[in-house]
């Protein structure tokens, strides 16, 4: 059987081998065109029925080619003889077949790699005809699935036939698609026939069979034999694949060895015009118009950032074209898929704001701490996801506006500055000259971004996820000191034991009533009470003794294992899409809640140790961290006047910032092989982005931006995927489940996790590090740099295929990437020193 690849039952008759390309012999193609030039060819035949098909086909011969009466009602009576095709049984029938008859035989007739003569298949056994309605196991076969809709079937039978001394050909085409009863394996509707059957001095037929199926899986040459119109058109079809074949000259391969399925298929549209019939569309054939309608279908990002010449003439475009897919911005998230989405993308918004926030309060002397960072990430997120052009897009703290804060609380307090004050001002100028950025449509400066910049972007923000999950994990070591003065031979002197007696006591009373008692009841201490927990001893007020009373479990260590399990968890899982194991059902759910999964079986290890890993802290009261501050910012009272202006100066490098950090993540986002239909939003995302500095500059929150990694953790979580494939095929990239529903989600969640901090408090945040690994090592392979990175350290030979390899010289790939790697160390080397706030300017 063939859909685009060839399976074949493997001796035995026990099951379809691993689908594979099919190999011809070239001299079995040139017997098929002689084939067709001298066999019966009936083009656009009316038949309700396989039998009233046989019977015009065994009639309307050529005259050189005419059988004897006698010889065609044989023809006749065997090919309508019902065919037994390979029984497609589960595991579970399989094996108790075993274990029923363990030692049994081949039946008769059962398929083999070779057919047996027609006729001695016939004597075999009896044999029924061809029923004229499907069978039970023709509706029953599971392989339908794998049949895509539409699709309809073509016969090949081909045979020895001692009775013939010359052979009979026929190709046959009907007009319209007819079910033939229990003909095929599967139920679908028929529309051609091959068929070939000559006397056993001939043993070419199998290949010849083979050369034709393979033939009509090819979609050009599908194309001719649906449009043909005389003989001489397949000809022609047959002689245009001929000129495109490619030949393997014998002994320099196995041809034996099955050629496995290739991972991505070249396009139809590559290949040209094979017959100057393909003028109209036509039936399923028609592949090449639909991949340009697809491909017409989606917006070049030229289009979107061209300038208009009008005041906010950008804007007014982004949000004509946005409106139309409102309504199924709510409706396309209808699917479990996105369940998976909110609850990944949840947990790294949560662990971020924490991250961040704390961060942030140290830096600020808790005017901004983790309760602002979650507050202030749920309410702006939720107002972009709900008005933006792109609400694929988390809006989060990133690390270049973290350092502006330090440097901005540092300036304040040397300068006797109010912080929040000054900020306000700071935020409001921002906003301003976002909205004036707006209005003069500087977002098509978007369209002079790179490959170099985008990549170089990605990298860093990916590396400092990488950077900021290893660090936090190495400062456990601080937290939870690993015991490095265990000795295995001292362990007989390790001990601990409860001092309840207060050594103070007993000199205090001498000291006043002038009565000592005697100094050993001082000095000895009391015997530990029987079954004294040292939470207990310490509540009671007493002290412990004893050179083990120091000992910390290796918490450390278990937090790395838990680390990097987490870690290997998800990328193990999101990879078992493509595995061989289960259902494809199984595979597609077990890899959208790749995340989810290792994280409840990370938390659920933790559980049964029961070691005292750090968990997870949310507050749980929705007051300020700082209690000498308020939930509103007024704009004058502790500053002096002439702040409101000055402070336009540093509000220029914060608006670069933002300009940059928002544009460039919006790039990456809306790159041409995510097959966005909907759209980008590039004027609309900055203004709300604007807008939302003025909200968050008032209340005191912390200032958000797009999250480059997140935002593609995100993108990846919905990603779409064809549900039908043929055996062999990998499944089509569709694109992106395009909606809003999940982020408002995933920030009324956030919003919400204050007062969900009893459930929460049980996750480790070691856990969570691990998942923040994850998306930096994901975004990051994401990325082209990583495989130039990766020929730097290979040897020519091993070097893979890649296109850019064919056209540019491998020195000058090198030199490009060389020079990336410098650009993007001298991006880390300023991120980590105090000119970190011209950070966007060197990008």
């Amino acid at each position: 059987r063939w859909i685009k690849f060839e399976e074949k039952v493997e001796d035995g008759g026990e099951r379809w081998s691993a689908p594979h390309v099919p190999a011809l012999p070239l001299h079995s193609l040139f017997q098929l065109r002689t084939c067709l030039q001298k066999g019966t060819m009936l083009l656009d035949l009316d038949g309700t029925s396989f039998k009233e098909i046989i019977d015009k086909a065994l009639t309307e011969q050529p005259e050189e080619a005419e059988l004897q009466p006698a010889l065609r009602e044989r023809l006749a009576a065997l090919l309508l003889l019902q065919p037994q095709h390979q029984p497609t049984k589960s595991l579970l029938q399989l094996l108790a077949e075993l274990g029923l008859s363990p030692c049994r035989g081949r039946k008769p007739g059962s398929p083999t790699r070779h057919p047996p003569a027609a006729s001695s298949m016939g004597q075999s056994e009896p044999r029924t005809q061809v029923s004229k309605t499907p069978l039970k196991e023709q509706l029953r076969n599971r392989f339908k699935k794998k049949v895509p809709p539409g699709a309809e079937a073509a016969h090949v039978a081909v045979g020895e036939v001692e009775f013939l001394e010359k052979p009979f050909a026929a190709f046959i085409r009907l007009r319209h698609g007819v079910s033939l009863g229990s003909l095929a394996e599967v139920s679908l509707p028929s529309r051609f026939l091959f068929i070939l059957l000559g006397p056993p001095k001939v043993k070419a037929y199998q290949e010849v069979g083979r050369a034709m199926a393979t033939l009509l899986t090819d979609e050009l040459f599908q194309r001719v034999a649906r449009q043909a119109e005389h003989r001489e058109d397949l000809i022609t079809g047959i002689e245009a694949f001929l000129d495109e074949l490619i030949v393997l000259p014998p002994g320099k391969w196995d041809p034996s060895a099955r050629i496995p399925p290739p991972s991505h298929l070249p396009s139809p549209r590559r290949r040209t015009a094979v017959d100057p019939l393909d003028r109209q569309p036509h039936g399923n054939g028609d592949m090449t118009a639909a991949g340009d309608r697809a491909s017409s279908g989606h917006p070049r990002s030229g289009e979107e950032l061209e300038r208009t010449g009008r005041l906010f003439g950008g804007l007014l475009r982004d949000i004509r074209r946005k409106a139309p897919w409102y309504g199924s911005d709510f409706s396309d998230a209808l699917h479990p898929q996105c369940l998976s989405a909110v609850l990944y993308i949840y947990l790294a918004t949560v662990t971020n704001a924490i991250t961040f926030g704390g961060i942030l309060g140290d830096a600020t002397a808790n005017m901004q701490g983790v309760l602002e960072s979650f507050l202030g990430t749920a309410f702006a997120g939720f107002i972009f996801c709900l008005f933006s052009g792109q609400p694929l897009t988390i809006l989060s703290s990133t690390g270049p506006v973290l350092v502006f804060e330090r440097l901005l609380f540092s300036f304040s307090q040397d300068h006797s500055l109010d912080y929040l004050e000054f900020r306000l001002w700071i935020g409001l100028w921002v906003a301003f000259f976002g909205v004036v950025l707006v209005a003069t449509e500087a977002s098509h400066l978007v369209r002079y971004f790179t490959r170099f910049t985008e990549e170089g972007f990605c990298a860093l923000i990916s590396l400092i996820f990488i950077y900021d999950s290893l660090k936090k994990m190495l400062s456990l070591a601080d937290a939870f000191p690993i015991n490095w003065q265990y000795r295995l031979d001292n362990v007989t002197s390790y001990s601990c034991s409860c001092n309840l007696r207060r050594l103070f006591n007993p000199i205090l009373t001498c000291l006043s009533t002038l009565k000592c008692s005697p100094l050993p009841s001082i000095q000895t201490p009391p015997a530990t009470p029987a079954g004294l927990s040292r939470t207990q001893c310490l509540d009671r007020g007493g002290h412990l003794l004893g050179t083990s009373c120091q000992y910390v479990p290796d918490v450390t260590l278990i937090s790395f294992l838990l680390f990097g399990g987490t870690f290997l968890f998800c990328t193990a899982l999101k990879r078992f899409r493509s595995s061989r194991y289960f259902p494809v059902g199984v595979r597609k759910l077990v890899s959208d809640f790749a995340v989810i999964l290792a994280i409840l079986v990370s938390c659920a290890v933790d559980a049964v140790l029961g070691l005292e890993t750090p968990k997870l802290l949310v507050p749980s009261e929705l007051k300020p961290t700082n209690p000498a501050r308020g939930w509103i910012i007024f704009p004058f009272g502790a500053n002096p006047w002439w702040v409101c202006l000055v402070s336009a100066v540093p509000a220029v490098l914060v608006t670069i910032l933002i300009f940059m950090d928002q544009q460039i993540t919006a790039v990456i986002l809306n790159r041409r092989e995510y097959k966005l239909q909907k759209g980008a939003g590039f004027h609309l995302d900055l203004l709300c982005v604007s807008l939302l500095m003025v909200v968050t500059s008032i209340t005191g929150l912390p200032w958000y931006v797009s999250a480059t990694v997140i935002s593609l953790a995100h993108m990846e979580s919905l990603r779409k995927e064809s549900a039908t494939s043929a055996p062999g095929e990998h499944p089509e990239f569709l694109g992106i489940r395009e909606q809003r529903l999940t982020g408002l989600a995933v920030f009324i969640l956030t919003g919400a996790s204050v007062f969900m901090a009893p459930v929460l408090k049980h996750i480790p945040m070691p856990v969570l590090y691990g998942v923040f690994l994850h998306m930096g090592v994901t975004a990051l392979n994401s990325i082209q740099l990583m495989d130039r990175v990766r020929l730097l350290l290979m040897p020519a030979k091993h070097q893979p295929d890649l296109a850019y390899l064919r056209h540019v010289p491998l020195r000058r790939v090198h030199l490009f990437t060389i020079i990336q790697l410098l650009c993007l160390a001298l991006l880390w080397v300023l991120k980590s020193t105090v000119a970190a706030i011209i950070f966007p300017v060197m990008v």
